[in-house]
């Protein structure tokens, strides 16, 4: 297998002050040990990650941005999910 079949795989990389992980970016690697590795000499040289995920893209699903209105109408007709008409009790200082 040469570099150019290996697969793609997507970098996520939790900061020291972060709380989640954000994509940092993609890199190719023969499996997922290499691509772990890679991935910290990448995108954590400075040390300013303290967690690395590393994806292989193909297990990625995404939504299309051109469906997003179909996609996301379900959520629209739940109006639970947006607690506008519940009322407060006095005593609850944060929710």
């Amino acid at each position: 297998m040469t570099n150019t079949d290996w697969p793609l795989w997507e970098v996520f990389v939790r900061s020291r002050r972060g709380l989640s992980h954000t994509h940092a970016g993609s890199l190719h690697a023969p499996d997922a040990e290499l691509a772990l590795r890679n991935a910290r000499d990448l995108y954590t040289r400075r040390g300013e990650g303290v967690s690395i995920w590393v994806v292989p893209a193909t297990a990625i699903t995404a939504s299309s941005p051109d469906e997003k209105d179909p996609f996301f109408e379900p959520a629209a007709d739940k109006p639970y999910r947006h607690p506008t008409f519940y009322e407060i009790p006095e005593g609850v200082k944060h929710l």
